[in-house]
């Protein structure tokens, strides 16, 4: 999601790199491409206005005109005027202490019912003792849905398939909550392909009866501007307390994200960013506006990688390394670590300066290639994974045919991870800082050439030439060069 719009919006910003200073003419011309892209992204029309009306008002301003770095001042404008556009949110779910309450209501098809079991797992471990109720009863197979997910998520539900009425399910359920100390209630509410009379009067008695603790709104992404529409609608019933945006992990052109705070005034708290039971993710605006603007997500990185990566595998690997050690087995560790993490093109965004590496592989191709990579160490004895020297042509050939790919793909591998090991060595001998600056010129390289090989670092012999001593090797080179040419053209004459 969001990569057209990144894309435009870069494509915005470097018209106006390379010029001295801001002038309102050019300025006018960056922030009407950086319009096109908001309404192409399927942003609502008076949002963009009044964006960019704020934008031009600062960015046409004396300081920044004549300031020394003027893009990256209209950067900076645009950054906290998306973030003020999606925010601010609390991601708090106000409720009481016991007999908690959590109405899920949306469209049918938004993902409401796979929300629910989300949200209870994310309620689940923050500590409370979340109860699921299923009282969709329009939709045949939404009871069984529930309890699926449920048993996934290892959360209870409640469920009653003799009734008609939600209501009574929902007031059982209270009762069933409180005798087995369960609390909040997330309850899974009916959907209908459309807004309707029929479905506002039964979500509005849900609402008074119940007197829930938190309304949220289930939206898919992918809906664009109808999501807004709706969000609207349901608002005006029911006076929602947040949305959950879901789908983000699709090819919605972002236009939902950006207009539902400002039309309807009520947040985004909420995103969904895969169909994992985990997949549930705070949604905070000033990290969304940095990688709308290819700035990357740094804390949303470290957050996934502390809750789905194997911490104790991670400091083995990270011993391994203070000791010099890195072999392919560490490297197969590592992959399938990542996989973890879902799609490699979703947490490659999350990097700086590599969200250009997803437009360019694709999410399909990095994931075959992943499976090639692992398929091929899995090929290889465990002494060739620790020791890949030893790997001559008929073990390449070997390795190849076990792995289903060509001794080429096997060669290749060998060469990017010669190069990996030793960047992986090179960085624990740094400090901090020079891990960060390594890193971002790594990205940087990727960013321009995603195909690059990382290359071992060539030795140096300590000592350093003078100008006489490489004229010398020079034309040291260059006669055994003539010689080996000789020596050709004889062995052709024979």
């Amino acid at each position: 999601m969001f990569e057209a719009l990144q894309q435009a919006l870069g494509e915005a910003i470097r018209t106006l790199r390379g010029r001295g200073r801001l002038t309102e003419s050019n300025m006018r011309e960056g922030l009407k491409m950086v319009q096109q892209a908001l309404l192409e992204a399927d942003v609502s029309v008076p949002v963009v206005k009044q964006f960019i009306q704020r934008v031009s008002q600062q960015a046409l301003g004396e300081r920044v005109l004549k300031s020394l770095n003027p893009t990256q001042h209209l950067v900076g404008i645009v950054y906290q005027e998306l973030v003020n556009l999606m925010g601010p949110v609390d991601h708090t779910i106000h409720m009481r202490p016991q007999g908690g309450i959590v109405l899920l209501c949306g469209l049918q098809g938004s993902g409401k019912t796979t929300t629910c079991a989300k949200l209870a797992y994310y309620l689940a471990r923050r500590g409370k003792k979340p109860l699921l109720v299923a009282a969709d009863l329009q939709r045949p197979a939404a009871i069984d849905q529930l309890e699926i997910l449920g048993q996934k998520a290892g959360i209870p539900v409640f469920v009653n398939r003799q009734a008609t009425d939600p209501l009574p399910v929902c007031r059982e359920a209270l009762e069933y909550a409180r005798r087995n100390d369960l609390s909040p209630l997330v309850v899974d509410t009916a959907g209908r392909l459309h807004v309707d009379e029929e479905l506002m009067k039964q979500l509005t008695r849900l609402d008074t009866e119940l007197a829930p603790d938190e309304v949220l709104f289930v939206v898919d992404a992918m809906t664009g501007q109808d999501a807004v529409n709706s969000a609207r609608a349901f608002n005006e019933a029911l006076e929602i307390d947040g949305v959950i945006l879901t789908k983000l992990d699709g090819d919605a052109r972002g236009g939902a994200a950006l207009s539902v705070k400002a039309v309807t005034g009520v947040p985004i708290k909420f995103v969904g960013t895969g169909e994992g039971i985990d997949a549930l993710e705070e949604f905070h605006p000033d990290r969304m506006a940095r990688r709308i603007l290819g700035m990357g997500d740094i804390l949303t990185l470290v957050e996934q990688a502390r809750q789905k990566l194997d911490q104790e595998t991670m400091l083995r690997q990270q011993e391994a390394l203070k000791k010099g050690q890195f072999t392919l087995e560490n490297f197969r560790e590592i992959l399938e670590q990542t996989q973890r993490m879902g799609s490699l093109t979703r947490w490659l965004g999350l990097l700086p300066g590599m969200s250009q590496i997803t437009s360019l592989i694709g999410g399909e191709d990095a994931e075959i290639q992943f499976r090639r990579i692992r398929g091929i160490i899995d090929s290889m004895t465990p002494e060739e994974r620790r020791n890949p020297k030893i790997i001559d042509r008929s073990r390449r050939r070997r390795i190849a045919a076990g792995a289903g790919v060509d001794p080429q793909d096997v060669s290749m591998l060998l060469k990017q991870f010669e190069g990996v090991s030793d960047l992986m060595r090179r960085l624990t001998q740094m400090g901090m800082r020079g891990r960060l600056q390594a890193i971002q010129q790594l990205s940087q390289v990727l960013a321009t050439n995603p195909e690059v090989t990382i290359k071992k670092q060539k030795q140096g012999t300590g000592k350093r030439l003078t100008p006489e001593e490489r004229a010398r090797l020079r034309k040291q080179r260059e006669r055994e060069e003539r010689r080996r040419r000789r020596e050709e053209k004889r062995r052709q004459g024979q």
